[in-house]
């Protein structure tokens, strides 16, 4: 999908976080400018920081520069300039995540310019275990929010069947799955079975889905916001999801079948 399509919140459930956002996206007839998304991804009194303490602002990617992946982190983090691609998907999506989750957006943004500088100081080719899991994380994590200890012990013994069948009703009124990666929100546009989300898993009290979405969210965003700061490490930190198996996120996951393709639904390696 290339061409710009303001109605793509209708594509999939996935993009529910988007909701509030609707109507200023509807208006866009055409691709956001960079000014645009800047005005999107901001209101008076509550703009978005690094946690050096630089606002947020989209600018257009500078072409031709050496070592684009290496300074992207380190300028947002020195400047507060994201490079974002005019008429993409993938980075129009970054963008949007940048508003609806700033708080974790800028400690991943911290954790990479953090470790950036000590792979620099002694000469590190490649990425460390904890880049690699912020980066992870930031092109296809999810958010895993529930009151039901049972349904977070189904997820981590890969139990997909029990959960997103034989607890269906109790997962949806228990947990909620909250896509933060752009990459995921990309495919998200079409679809496909085999999408696979890297969770991080919060255990909440019942009133937390007494909150409207946007306080949800913002809730979610302060959670995630202590984790990535105190506790990830390694990609070892994050849960494989297979996301179409969510209740009314794909029209056939409601036979009982669906959650029958061990290809998708794999079951739990085995230590040896």
């Amino acid at each position: 999908m290339r061409n710009w399509d303001s109605s793509f919140m209708n594509l999939s459930p996935m993009f529910e976080p988007f909701l509030y956002l609707r109507k200023d996206i509807s208006n866009l007839q055409r691709w956001p400018e960079h000014n645009e998304l800047n005005k999107l991804c901001s209101v008076p009194n509550q703009r978005i920081y690094t946690r050096s303490g630089k606002s947020i602002c989209f600018i257009p990617q500078v072409v031709g520069k050496h070592r684009h992946e290496q300074n992207y982190e380190l300028k947002i983090y020195l400047t507060g300039q994201v490079q974002t691609r005019a008429n993409n998907w993938h980075d129009f999506f970054n963008a949007l995540v940048w508003k609806i989750f700033p708080r974790a957006k800028s400690a991943l943004n911290q954790l990479h310019y953090q470790a950036q500088l000590s792979e620099l100081s002694v000469e590190v080719v490649n990425r460390c275990a904890l880049r690699d899991a912020a980066t992870l994380f930031d092109e296809s994590g999810v958010i895993i929010i529930s009151s039901d200890e049972l349904l977070i012990q189904l997820i981590k013994d890969f139990e997909w069947k029990e959960l997103f069948w034989c607890q269906r009703t109790v997962l949806l009124s228990s947990m909620r799955f909250f896509v933060f990666g752009h990459g995921m929100y990309e495919k998200a546009l079409n679809p496909y079975i085999g999408m696979t989300g890297k969770a991080i898993i919060f255990e909440v009290k019942k009133d937390f889905f007494l909150q409207d979405l946007l306080s949800q969210l913002n809730s979610a965003d302060l959670m995630l916001e202590q984790f990535l700061l105190c506790a990830l490490s390694s990609s070892a930190d994050l849960t494989p999801i297979p996301l179409l198996g969510y209740p009314e996120w794909d029209a056939d996951n409601c036979h009982e079948s669906y959650y029958e393709n061990k290809k998708y639904f794999r079951e739990c390696r085995k230590s040896r």
